[in-house]
């Protein structure tokens, strides 16, 4: 569940053929249709849980995971693992794009992308990275860790966590959940939103530590799914920007498939705790969609909690993968790296 962006820009170079090969898939065109035919791309939203480290499982549990989801992008949060006091915390993003033949961009603040297509920029803040496929189509990958402390849903529930006041009406959340994260969901939006007008796919995955306003509804709430109806600024203002929730396009109704993230480290009648969907894939929407949702997973320790399922699992939070069809106009120049 922290943030903060900053340096360093790198790029594991990865050999042509797999790249050309491995995870790539280019859908049929429809008969009598002209132009590239859609290109299906999956993208994951992970949380390390301090680069794997805190769940005593070796790194090959966390690699697991990202093979496990066919993963083709992937934004991780928390990439810093442990190390003994005083000792540097190595940078898990940066080993595993290397032990996956992959490249990989830190954004800083323990949160990093790695990709098996190419990263040949990184916009202004370093919340995304421009990305070429081999078919030459590019994309925009953006990736945020969200303020964890306070957290909401605990605040609302009366469990005590960090410096978080009790509250308990839909207007003290909302509140509250500026107050902790507005200023990074502006300064995220705003580097998104200068890339829109060049009419590529983007993606956004982040843990938001924040549930979603899809989710905690007055419907929901009567069915006692959640407290009480929440209208979650975060994931409303990603949406107003123009981005559609992959996961709830694909499975739409949160009574049936609730698609928790947080957490598989308690149960879910824990009363010390509060399992919700706080991980996220969005897509570009908007009058154009350069995008479209084929599916949206879980990945997690369980059959009965998750779609695809690693064991041990490493995370403290469940992974989201969705598979996308990019419906962009086919290959444009890739833009000079900027390294």
């Amino acid at each position: 569940m922290s943030a903060a962006f900053g340096s360093r820009f790198s790029r594991v170079l990865v050999p042509a053929l797999a790249c050309m090969l491995v995870g790539f898939v280019t859908l049929p065109a429809e008969a009598g249709g002209e132009g590239p035919a859609p290109e299906a791309v999956r993208v994951l939203s992970f949380n390390l849980w301090h680069g794997g480290d805190a769940g005593r499982q070796p790194i090959e549990q966390t690699l697991a995971v990202i093979r496990e989801s066919g993963a083709d992008v992937v934004g991780l949060q928390e990439t810093e693992g442990l190390a003994p006091e005083g000792e540097p915390r190595p940078d898990r993003g940066a080993e595993l794009a290397e032990r996956l033949g992959w490249h990989h961009l830190d954004q800083g603040g323990r949160t990093a992308i790695i990709s098996r297509f190419e990263i040949v920029d990184a916009t202004p803040g370093r919340w995304g990275a421009a990305l070429v496929l081999p078919s030459g189509r590019r994309m925009y990958a953006f990736n945020a860790h969200l303020a964890h402390s306070p957290y909401q849903p605990y605040q609302l529930l009366g469990i005590p966590y960090g410096d978080g006041a009790f509250i308990e009406t839909e207007a003290e959340a909302i509140r509250e959940a500026r107050e902790a994260r507005g200023g990074q969901v502006g300064e995220l939006l705003a580097e998104v939103g200068a890339v829109l007008p060049e009419g590529l796919p983007v993606v956004i995955t982040g843990d938001f530590n924040e549930p979603s306003h899809r989710d905690w509804t007055a419907a929901a709430a009567a069915a006692g799914l959640c407290p009480l109806g929440v209208r979650w600024p975060s994931t409303g203002a990603v949406e107003a920007a123009g981005f559609v929730d992959a996961y709830r396009a694909v499975h739409p109704d949160p009574a049936s498939m609730r698609g928790l993230t947080w957490t598989p480290t308690t149960e879910p009648g824990d009363p010390g705790d509060r399992h919700d969907r706080i991980d996220f894939v969005f897509v570009s929407g908007g009058d154009r969609p350069t995008v479209r949702v084929a599916e949206c997973l879980v990945v997690g320790e369980s059959g009965e909690s998750a779609d695809l399922v690693v064991t041990p699992y490493p995370s403290d939070h469940r992974a989201v993968v969705a598979e996308l069809l990019l419906l962009d106009d086919g290959p444009t120049p890739a833009p000079s790296p900027s390294n």
